[in-house]
């Protein structure tokens, strides 16, 4: 088979990331891309990498002649902007798979409390499927006509503790989790806190207390262990484009030796094509995901402390962006999970 998507924000990291992968995937074809800031002018020129394309013609958001036919819409746009333009691509029979965190959660009032605003599509806020579906979610996706992608931390983050929690394995009062991500994560804009010199040869935290993904971490978490769950989280800026390096640190309840604790996790993740548990005594680095929809999750048992510490990294464009929302894309469509995403890492 073959379907149309339109990509809504192609001139952003998330939106460059889908058309790179999307070109070459064996089933989709990009019907549009759009573009406030570049309306009318070719992506090519936008993002020069992407030249050997056909040419695309980045049109305005508010253009949707060129979307009637479209099957499938990816809403590439900032916070607080797609819940203005979901509702309608939805009315207009598009399924939607949406990188913006305006669909993650799904209490108004909790919205409210973290981003500062109403919603303007509450109503939709219950039907918005997550969209982790190593998380196994797999059959709401396929039947879901809205996919609230996952942010990129919480990825990570939650691939990482799923096995645990689902097994009961660890103390819900006890989770720390110390995230460290790429520059690329905070978006394209012109922001002094992201510029080369603001960030090269530095290493610094940022929103320590308050940060917007922690919701979305204790909402899936809490699903997952059937109890409320509350979580320290800190995130870190790395002076480097891409990848996220969480580590979790918890408390274990099962009198486990390091390599039962691995093994849990491989057992968990044994089938599925994306995820990758690493053998005991060894670490995963960002270089290993880098440009890949892979995640790389390894263990560490401190016998002296009695902690127990779970380590994972993805590229937070890739698996943490586009490339998790081409794999909702292939379960709503109907065709193979993996398809457009087989690509293995850059290295280096």
């Amino acid at each position: 088979m073959t379907f149309d998507v339109g990509i809504f924000g192609a001139s952003g990291y998330t939106g460059g990331e889908l058309v790179r992968l999307l070109a070459r995937h064996p089933e989709a074809r990009i019907a549009f891309v759009t573009s406030e800031r570049h309306a009318g002018r070719p992506l090519s020129e936008v993002f020069p990498h992407l030249g050997l394309l056909p040419e695309l013609i980045c049109r305005p958001l508010t253009d949707f002649t060129a979307s009637a036919e479209c099957d499938v819409a990816f809403c590439a746009l900032p916070h607080l902007t797609s819940m203005d333009a979901v509702p309608e691509l939805l009315e207009r029979g598009m399924r939607v798979v949406d990188l913006s965190a305006d669909f993650r959660l799904h209490d108004a009032a909790q919205f409210r409390q973290w981003y500062g605003e109403d919603h303007r599509a509450a109503d939709l806020l219950d039907e918005a499927v997550y969209g982790l579906p190593e998380l196994g979610l797999r059959e709401e996706i396929r039947q879901a006509r809205l996919i609230a992608n996952p942010g990129c931390y919480p990825t990570s983050i939650l691939l990482a503790l799923a096995p645990l929690l689902k097994e009961n394995a660890v103390e819900l009062s006890s989770l720390v989790i110390d995230s460290k991500s790429g520059v690329s994560g905070a978006g394209r804009s012109a922001v002094q806190g992201s510029l080369y010199a603001e960030v090269a040869e530095g290493f610094r935290a940022y929103k320590s207390v308050g940060h917007r993904h922690t919701p979305e971490i204790e909402q899936e978490l809490s699903r997952l262990a059937g109890a409320p769950v509350q979580v320290r989280f800190a995130p870190h800026l790395l002076p480097q484009s891409r990848g996220i390096l969480s580590t979790c640190y918890v408390r274990p309840r099962l009198p486990l030796m390091e390599k039962e604790w691995r093994d849990l996790l491989a057992s968990h993740y044994q089938d599925e094509p994306f995820v990758r548990v690493l053998p005991v005594g060894q670490f995963p680095s960002t270089l290993q995901v880098r440009g890949s929809n892979h995640a790389v999750l390894s263990v560490a048992l401190d016998e002296r402390t009695g902690w127990l510490m779970v380590m994972s990294v993805i590229d937070n464009l890739v698996k943490g962006a586009s490339g998790q929302a081409v794999q909702n894309m292939n379960l709503l469509m109907g065709v193979d999970e993996s398809a457009g995403l087989e690509q293995l890492p850059l290295f280096p």
